[in-house]
């Protein structure tokens, strides 16, 4: 597996990131299934592995810790979890603020069962709170050694600018790694914050790039709906008498002949197209089995022809999303009238 550096740090990441998301109950999975997928993905060169306090509330960080914690793993392992979502009915449990950020990586490190977090990203942008704020807790984190680099998640361009210019500040930690939502479904970031990420140096590791599904094969013209609690929980992505959708389900029947004509399955396609841009360090895989995993691993190293990504380009052009429920963020200016409007 070819390495790659993860912006500036000099720390090299696997091309696949193994992601968490599906491990504990959120997947229905059990300690030991989860340990089995954690394992072969370990096993077969990843080492860069992501989660975050509010996956399975808490849960997927004490299975992962429970994982690392056997001889010779952890230290193998590049660890990144986030901090901002709820942890709990409590409306100072979750933000981005200095007194939640300092209680959540405590709470963080103990079901981690590590000293030391290497990414510690901050999950969502926070509104309600200063940027500087955030930065200077962090930095103080990064000083005690219980962080080692700090990152953002789903920041829009502008905010990762702001966050760069604040951290200019002299002995202020700045953000070194975003996770924004990429892939053949939703390529708007490739306009903005893609860009902005290269110009500063910043290392990208790109989360859904099979499109929560839409892209691992099994949504094809007349197939059986979506019936899952995703489905449910997620009704904007999934609902097929949605127009969007039915247009997402055109564009992945046209990837699907093009991976098939091109030799590859859709999910490789899938995870080569988000591994060729020049700013991305690394993909995010979420599987839920030990199958699905397997079926992703081979993706790793693979590069598509120019050809191949030109006649990506002629299904679904640069920089467009055809469902925006797919895209990640949402301006919070559009959803609440108070920001819009004068008193």
């Amino acid at each position: 597996m070819r390495y790659r550096h993860l912006g500036r740090t000099g720390v090299r990441v696997s091309p696949l990131c193994l992601g968490t998301l599906m491990l504990g109950a959120w997947g229905a999975n059990d300690a030991a299934a989860s340990t089995r997928i954690i394992d072969r993905a370990l096993d077969s060169g990843i080492n860069f592995v992501d989660t975050a306090d509010s996956y399975s509330r808490g849960e997927t960080e004490r299975i992962l810790g429970d994982a690392l914690a056997r001889p010779g793993r952890r230290d193998r392992v590049v660890l990144a979890t986030k901090v901002h979502s709820p942890m709990g009915v409590d409306p100072n449990a979750r933000g981005n603020s200095r007194r939640w950020i300092v209680t959540a990586v405590e709470d963080s490190l103990r079901r981690l069962r590590t000293d030391r977090i290497d990414v510690y990203q901050v999950h969502r942008s926070d509104p309600h709170t200063d940027i500087e704020e955030t930065l200077d807790a962090l930095t103080d984190l990064v000083r005690a050694g219980k962080v080692r680099y700090i990152g953002s998640s789903t920041f829009p361009a502008h905010r990762i600018v702001e966050a760069q210019w604040a951290a200019q500040q002299p002995g202020r930690s700045r953000f070194v790694l975003e996770q924004p939502p990429y892939s053949l479904l939703a390529r708007e970031i490739e306009a903005d914050v893609l860009p902005v990420c290269a110009q500063y140096d910043m290392g990208v590791a790109v989360w859904s790039p099979l499109a929560g599904g839409w892209l691992s094969g099994r949504y094809r013209a007349g197939a059986e709906p979506e019936t899952s609690g995703r489905a449910a929980r997620w009704a904007a992505r999934y609902d097929m008498a949605r127009p969007e959708n039915r247009r997402k389900l055109d564009i992945v029947t046209r990837l699907a002949e093009l991976a098939d004509e091109a030799g590859l399955s859709l999910v490789h396609l899938a995870l080569g197209f988000v591994l060729s841009h020049r700013a991305v360090t690394s993909a995010i895989i979420g599987p839920r089995t030990l199958e699905h995993l397997t079926g992703q691993l081979g993706a790793a190293d693979l590069q598509l022809s120019a050809d191949v990504l030109d006649r990506i380009d002629a299904i679904v052009p640069p920089g467009t999303t055809p469902n925006p429920a797919d895209g990640g963020w949402r301006a919070p200016e559009l959803d609440d009238p108070s920001l819009r409007r004068r008193a």
